[in-house]
């Protein structure tokens, strides 16, 4: 045990002074910035933008949730019970994101999805439609980004959960004659629910952080917490205001992990 923790001190120390040391700054920032007191949480709590802003970015971080894990859930099962071309194929379309920036696909979905872009020309030279549909400056294009980007995060812990899955409990099904789409509902996705959760949270904690996309997308028409903390820095400027958005978020995740890990304990057992 004592060699164990004579190794982690080192990472937990680097955490520490990497994250928990900026923290501990900003929670003092939003305290007393401009003044000592809890006016700043006041009004973030109270303002009519604020949180506008707070249940948009909520809302849009579920959706995207949801998007993701499902679409990541049948790229997975591909990857994990397909035949070897289609496993090579699946390999290749979740590598292939990471080795590109979320700034670069950010504007490649700007070219595919603007009034002048890829899909609105085709459409319009196909002759589908007359005045070009508006994709991009709104919350439909902020959810594609995000989910384009989200998806081959939550393929990991989905993939671990199928490959633990004991084939004996699908055979023993499939010979007591119940069908796919039985086995599939009733014993294969209840047993892959540790990956589902899994991949739930990462791919919700992840979001709510989101920046480029968002801004990019959203053309200012869908403001996010990222996007609001950072115009309150930079351009207001309102550091305290800032800092106090900053410690609600983390809260707010933090008690949203707290109750999915219990619940998953819970489950567990």
């Amino acid at each position: 045990m004592r060699p164990t923790l004579f190794l982690i001190c080192p990472v937990l120390l680097f955490l520490g002074l990497s994250y928990l040391l900026p923290f501990l700054g900003i929670v003092q920032l939003s305290f007393t910035d401009p003044q000592p007191g809890l006016a700043q949480y006041r009004h973030v709590l109270s303002d009519p933008l604020t949180l506008a802003v707070i249940w948009r970015t909520l809302r849009l971080c579920i959706i995207v949730t949801v998007v993701s894990v499902g679409c990541a859930y049948i790229i997975t099962l591909l990857w994990v019970r397909g035949t070897p071309v289609i496993r090579l194929l699946t390999e290749l379309c979740i590598m292939i994101p990471f080795w590109i920036s979320v700034l670069s696909r950010a504007f490649g979905w700007l070219s595919l999805l603007s009034n002048r872009g890829l899909i609105n020309t085709w459409l319009k030279d196909a002759g589908l439609i007359d005045a070009s549909i508006q994709m991009t400056r709104n919350e439909f294009a902020v959810v594609v980004g995000m989910a384009h980007y989200l998806i081959p995060f939550a393929v990991f812990p989905l993939a671990t959960a199928m490959r633990n899955v004991d084939e004996r409990v699908l055979t023993a099904a499939d010979g007591m004659g119940a069908s796919r789409l039985r086995i599939f509902w009733q014993i294969f996705l209840p047993m892959t629910g540790n990956g589902i959760i899994g991949a739930t949270l990462l791919v919700f904690v992840f979001s709510i952080g989101f920046y480029v996309t968002p801004a990019l997308l959203g053309g200012g028409q869908s403001v996010l917490l990222a996007e609001l903390i950072y115009l309150w820095i930079f351009q207001m400027p309102q550091w305290g205001m800032a800092a106090a958005l900053s410690v609600v978020m983390m809260i707010a995740v933090g008690g949203i992990l707290v109750a999915l890990m219990r619940r998953n304990a819970e489950t567990a057992k």
